[in-house]
């Protein structure tokens, strides 16, 4: 069964929105949702899953992410959050160079399976695990250009271990967006497909209610 299908790249994206709005709640020091945190840094892991909804231990799992789907793409009623669309575009650019970097996506794995073997004996929101992934995105991702830029409280962001789980989430939304790619989703499709993309997102959300 083919992976490119408009349900994989909805799940995909709406991890991508997920984790980055999960930056932005740690940067500004606002509420993050337990289990979206859980899942997107999960999401990191998950190398070898047999199903885009595996990678992210269900659609439940990324509830918010597909909420977030019709926010951003839909300009009328509600207006798109500008900061989560600035690194959102930033971020497809820096997975399209990401791509072309055998020597990055090799380090992404290695450091992947490492922090695999951390899991074992801590939860995945522990202090050295958040360290691990905040290791591998400082050694592959960030040392693209243009870097993804954070805003928020100034004295948050000096902080080793919120800045630690801000750059794992970072990581966390780099991986849903190579995801996204490899499910076929491209920069021009969000344009001209997102009606589709919203028409899933609510045809997911309405299932998983009724699983509640």
């Amino acid at each position: 069964m083919s992976i490119k299908t408009n349900r994989n790249r909805t799940l995909a994206f709406a991890g991508i929105l997920q984790a980055l709005q999960l930056v932005q709640q740690t940067a500004h020091g606002r509420r993050c949702d337990p289990g979206a945190m859980s899942a997107s840094l999960r999401s990191t892991l998950a190398l070898d899953s047999l199903s885009v909804e595996e990678i992210y231990g269900g659609v439940d799992a990324v509830r918010s992410g597909l909420r977030l789907v019709k926010s951003q793409l839909l300009s009328d009623k509600q207006r798109p959050d500008a900061e989560l669309s600035r690194y959102l575009v930033v971020l497809l650019h820096l997975e399209r160079k990401l791509s072309k970097r055998a020597d990055l996506l090799e380090r992404l794995r290695t450091g992947m399976e490492q922090v695999q073997r951390q899991v074992e004996h801590f939860e995945i929101t522990h202090p050295n695990v958040l360290a691990g992934l905040a290791g591998i995105y400082a050694e592959t991702v960030s040392t693209l250009n243009p870097r993804i830029m954070v805003n928020g409280e100034p004295s948050r962001l000096q902080d080793t271990a919120v800045a630690n789980q801000i750059r794992a989430l970072l990581l966390a939304a780099m991986r849903s967006a190579v995801l996204w790619r490899q499910c076929g989703g491209t920069r021009p499709g969000l344009l001209l497909g997102r009606r589709k993309l919203i028409d899933s997102a609510e045809s997911l959300l309405q299932i998983d209610y009724t699983l509640h």
